[in-house]
């Protein structure tokens, strides 16, 4: 029993390794305004509790040589940050999509604080960011990557070799589909913002002597402001239901 103690120590540090990287850049989990000790205390946590269903998993790969076990670290851990980064960047692209909508409605010079980074975010963007992370864990979504982190252990078991060309081919495949949604979610108020920056653009020409563009502004905002407002409900019932396809798919 006490000569299984290091082993079973070990096997716990290669599924940290994992899921530590997972969490490193997950949504939710790594974003700025959590703090790092709550974040390591959560994926120690995590680790204990998974150790019943990847003990069989592990253990067979364990090794005690210097060079085998650096080589498990690097391994585990690129593969857990390359799990958590598909998650990842669907949250990027709906943060990305969400300040081009600020942009299109006129509240793109109104900076906030970002959710998920430390650097400003326009403050339209930061709420479609912070409802996205809500419905994240109301919706029990990050389940779903911790799901994606148990069954890796099946297609990426410890101690295989990583094929750069796969994981490629397996990211720009996530990207465009993550970025497809986001323009999917975006494109009503891409079409606003043109269509009212074209009707601006005809009135400025009619009234040249009129500041058409500060009178108009007003209304742009408000009219877009009103358009997320009843957009909101389909909005993120196309994210939740497209981020848990997403995550299950890849």
């Amino acid at each position: 029993m006490i000569a299984q103690i290091p082993d079973a120590v070990l096997a716990a540090f290669i599924a940290f390794c994992r899921i530590g990287g997972c969490f490193m850049v997950m949504p939710g989990f790594s974003s700025a305004r959590l703090p790092m000790r709550i974040r390591l205390l959560m994926v120690v946590a995590i680790v204990v509790a998974m150790m019943v269903l990847l003990w069989d998993q592990i253990a067979p790969h364990l090794t005690h040589e210097p060079a085998g076990l650096a080589r498990l670290i690097a391994t585990e851990t690129v593969t857990g940050g390359f799990i958590g980064l598909v998650a990842r960047m669907y949250m990027l692209a709906l943060s990305f999509i969400g300040t081009a909508i600020a942009m299109s409605i006129g509240l793109g010079g109104i900076a906030g604080a970002a959710i998920e980074d430390a650097e400003p975010q326009a403050a339209l963007g930061t709420l479609i960011s912070m409802f996205a992370v809500v419905l994240l864990f109301a919706l029990d979504l990050h389940h779903q990557v911790i799901r994606a982190l148990v069954a890796s252990y099946t297609f990426l078991p410890v101690d295989a070799p990583i094929y750069p060309a796969a994981l490629l081919d397996r990211f720009v495949g996530g990207l465009g589909d993550a970025f497809l949604v986001a323009l999917r979610l975006g494109s009503p108020f891409i079409a606003y913002a043109l269509v009212v920056n074209l009707m601006v653009g005809l009135l400025n020409k009619l009234t040249p002597q009129i500041p058409i563009y500060f009178v108009s502004l007003p209304f742009v905002i408000g009219g877009g402001l009103l358009l997320f407002y009843f957009a909101v409900p389909v909005f993120f019932s196309i994210f939740g239901q497209s981020f848990s396809d997403f995550v299950v798919a890849r």
